[in-house]
């Protein structure tokens, strides 16, 4: 879909609630708050929940009708977030490099971005990443990734959790949560 596709589909979204992707709220809940950053957030059901647990949000989307959503959310729960319009596949974002404890990129997925992602945690930091993966009779696309594709950006990572299969809405993805290695482990 493109932009403009979005910026209606978020418009069209305005007074619809969501909880977290599971898999986000299941990792970040023993955790200790820190800064996370939220690669395309959509209207930030990511963001806003940790937000709301006491993490330092940052929150990036290329579609400023999101973005907008997502501040009149975070203003209606008492919460801030720094909520950015940024076209990721252009680089109008720079992941500042060991700034964050979290950061989740969920169906979503930005080959170029891997390497700033890693260098963007702190040691012992974890990436969570959801990503469609290539299916027989599906839509071509480059952000959708190969079986095995996504654990192999990360083999010399601890990985927390993998897994590839179909979510909720039968799609299949690659789903992975792995920790930065620590300095003594590097």
């Amino acid at each position: 879909m493109d932009l403009a596709g979005w910026e209606q589909r978020y418009r069209a979204q305005e007074t619809t609630e969501a909880r977290p992707h599971s898999l986000v709220a299941e990792t970040a809940s023993s955790l200790s708050p820190g800064r996370a950053l939220d690669l395309a957030c959509g209207t930030g059901h990511n963001a806003l929940w940790l937000a709301q647990l006491g993490w330092n949000v940052t929150a990036v989307d290329g579609s400023a009708a999101a973005v907008e959503l997502l501040g009149s959310r975070a203003g209606r729960a008492g919460v801030a977030i720094d909520a950015q319009v940024a076209d990721l596949e252009k680089a109008e974002f720079a992941i500042a490099p060991a700034r964050y404890h979290l950061i989740a990129m969920c169906y979503y997925f930005e080959r170029k971005l891997i390497e700033q992602c890693q260098r963007g945690l702190v040691p012992g930091g974890l990436m969570i990443a959801i990503a469609l993966l290539m299916e027989p009779g599906k839509e071509r696309s480059i952000f959708r990734l190969q079986p095995g594709e996504l654990r192999g950006y990360f083999a010399d990572w601890e990985i927390l959790h993998t897994r590839e299969g179909a979510d909720t809405w039968q799609h299949g993805v690659a789903e992975l949560v792995a920790r930065r290695p620590t300095l003594a482990n590097m």
